[in-house]
């Protein structure tokens, strides 16, 4: 299914049974539409996007532009080689509240991704150390993130659903207005790869 016909809300669902960290992206209807894939124990962080869980035809890729770093961006191409865009971490701001901006295949700045309530990422990690009561987090403490144009307008948001171990998340659609769902919905795949590495 191409990018720009999606029907939302999409699930991300993260796979449990693999070393690598895989998640399948499923539509409204359940339709798979894409299945990510991380490259496991690579120095500079390379992402694949295949059309679906067999791996049959690889649609996108996802590089990291140097080695881990809080300024690092991650560029989107697809399958042919043709640039689309990327995503950046807003450096030392996301160690407090997650920012992330998004740039289009011309590399201007048109988008950004913000956590909406940082203190539930606090809360998730104290609470999650404490035996017994820290495997329930995943039920009661689940981040939102609003992804925004420039001005402020909310376009899509992404939450993690109720879930042990934070395993399964929600992208919905704000309104009809025309956007480049492709490039957007990439740098959510993106964004919920790292923020999962930082728990």
């Amino acid at each position: 299914m191409l990018m720009n016909q999606l029907q939302f809300p999409l699930n991300f669902n993260f796979k449990v049974t693999t070393l690598s960290n895989d998640f399948e992206v499923t539509d409204a209807s359940n339709r798979t539409i894409s299945y990510v894939r991380q490259k496991m124990f690579k120095f500079v962080e390379e992402i694949e996007v295949f059309n679906n869980q067999n791996k049959s035809e690889l649609i996108y890729k996802i590089n990291a532009n140097k080695w881990i770093d809080f300024n690092t961006a991650y560029n989107f191409t697809d399958k042919s080689g043709k640039h689309l865009g990327k995503v950046a971490r807003k450096g030392w701001v996301s160690m407090w509240k997650t920012k992330y901006d998004i740039f289009d295949d011309k590399d201007q700045h048109k988008y950004e991704i913000r956590e909406r309530n940082a203190w539930v990422k606090v809360w998730d990690s104290m609470i999650g150390e404490i035996p017994i009561v820290g495997m329930f987090t995943g039920y009661f403490l689940n981040p939102k993130y609003d992804l925004k144009d420039l001005n402020g307008k909310v376009l899509m948001t992404l939450h993690k659903k109720p879930s042990f171990f934070g395993r399964k998340f929600e992208v919905t659609k704000a309104g009809t207005t025309e956007i480049p769902e492709e490039l957007l919905v990439l740098s959510l795949k993106m964004m919920v790869l790292l923020e999962r590495r930082k728990g």
